[in-house]
């Protein structure tokens, strides 16, 4: 890891210097010219407001920092190919042969995004997500694009909305509505928005992005990428709507769109919190609830031409629905919601299934690397018990798999008596006709692999996960 990290740094820093290079070499050309000058003259834009309605804008989207940035980003990001079958692997090569052309073509207005790949991946609440993978060239160019818009559009939105800004996460909308309920207002308007990003209006959306920016270059290469092909099953479907989660640029048109939305509930002073397109209110009455519910559907429908699941959308006790996986109690504590945990559980039956035919340590340190995620997440819980219980549930089922890979009855015996079972209790568990499940939780397997054992081979315990976070926050 430590030769490919060296590589990587290598990697970067001879692009670095392969552009400069390449910069100085064409110091008298106009396009390098323009994007050097613009380095020089755009550079406060993005701090000062005031400058935000700028017509050179792609100058500082072709500047050699930027350019180099976004290159690292999407590095690091990976992800899988577009349709061209270009890897990210691929990415530094081409820079140094296409970057020249790539700037130019920028600076002109005649750069044309590659359709996106289509793929559908399963949404925990049933359904597809519907997903466009853009070539890696166009994750360049599009994540260039993010790094000059955002300090520009971010600062405007809404201190209520939380998802995919910098500086702000799921957590801090937790927190928020938290406090929202511990205040009394325990009612929620959940507003679920019918496949979002499938259905932005592009006209829409472009004419906020306009009042914000005024390099007609600019946005004229994001109009492209919004309706740029969608390739399915060998198929290129036109676009004349939505903008599908897989680009960089997505969360923040997205959160420029919702904008309005946010403003529209400030203006009227409601306590909310949204993050992407999952947005709750929160109220203190169920006919203030209503009424907030119908005038929000009016205004998302006829002002920005977007559709409310009325099936998933709902006005109810805050107890009674989820928000980013979470379960809000009525005096503001938080739980992790049972579908969340059932999920988790499903993720951790996939890990633990006995019919993977990998070793016992792979299995583990595998479940460690989701254990960490998860409970980092799920870590503002009021309920350790959703911990302790999680935690008991893992160390059964590893019980079980580390039975079973005994397989014979003998084998299983002398596993026993390993870890210290008596004699007597080794032959009766082994020969028991108990199922599986049911011998995992015998004193004789609890015995041979109790938590000190797990402890010993490295499982991650969720408990102590859950009291170490907590205590460093």
């Amino acid at each position: 890891m430590g030769v490919e990290r060296q590589q990587g740094r290598s990697e970067q820093r001879s692009l670095v210097e392969w552009l400069e290079s390449e910069l100085r070499l064409e110091a008298g050309s106009e396009g390098v010219t323009g994007a050097k000058a613009a380095e020089a003259s755009q550079a406060p834009a993005a701090s000062e407001p005031g400058r935000a309605l700028t017509t050179r804008l792609m100058e500082e989207v072709c500047r050699l920092g930027n350019l180099n940035e976004a290159h690292d980003r999407v590095k690091s990001n990976k992800g899988k190919p577009g349709i061209d079958g270009m890897t990210v692997d691929d990415l530094s090569p081409w820079v140094r042969k296409h970057m020249q052309s790539l700037m130019s073509r920028l600076l002109d207005g005649s750069y044309r995004p590659s359709p996106v790949l289509g793929v559908k991946i399963p949404k925990p609440g049933g359904g597809e997500r519907q997903l466009g993978i853009p070539t890696v060239v166009d994750r360049l160019v599009q994540q260039a694009i993010l790094q000059v818009l955002t300090p520009l559009i971010d600062p405007t939105f809404s201190e209520s909305s939380y998802g995919f800004r910098p500086g702000r996460s799921a957590h801090q909308a937790l927190l928020k509505a938290k406090e929202y309920v511990a205040e009394g207002r325990n009612i929620v308007v959940d507003v679920d928005l019918e496949k979002f990003f499938d259905r932005v209006n592009h006209d829409i959306l472009m004419s906020r992005l306009a009042r914000r920016i005024e390099d007609k270059r600019l946005l004229r290469i994001v109009r492209r990428f919004l309706q740029a092909g969608l390739m399915q099953d060998g198929v290129c479907i036109a676009r004349d709507e939505g903008t599908p989660q897989g680009g960089p640029l997505s969360p923040l048109l997205a959160n420029l769109l919702l904008d309005d939305l946010d403003k529209e509930l400030e203006s009227r002073g409601h306590s909310f919190c949204r993050y992407a397109d999952d947005c709750n209110i929160y109220v203190r009455s169920e006919e203030a609830g209503l009424r907030v519910m119908a005038s929000v559907t009016k205004f998302l429908e006829a002002r920005l031409k977007l559709r409310v699941n009325r099936g998933k959308s709902a006005v109810a006790r805050v107890e009674e629905r989820k928000f980013l996986g979470y379960r809000l109690l009525s005096d503001g504590r938080l739980t992790i919601a049972p579908k969340s945990l059932e999920r988790a559980k499903e993720r951790i039956r996939e890990i633990t299934s006995r019919n993977r035919g990998i070793g016992f340590a792979r299995m583990i340190e595998e479940l460690n690397s989701f254990l960490r995620g998860w409970s980092a997440y799920y870590r503002l819980t009021d309920w350790q018990t959703n911990f302790a219980d999680l935690d008991g549930w893992i160390r059964r089922k590893l019980r079980c798999v580390r039975l079973k890979q005994c397989k014979r009855t003998k084998p299983m015996m002398d596993f026993l008596r390993r870890q210290g079972v008596s004699l007597r209790n080794a032959w009766q568990t082994a020969l028991s006709g108990k199922g599986w499940w049911r011998l995992a939780d015998s004193p004789a397997a609890k015995q041979a692999m109790s938590n000190q054992w797990f402890e010993s081979l490295g499982l991650v315990s969720l408990v102590q996960r859950y009291v170490g976070l907590n205590t460093v926050k």
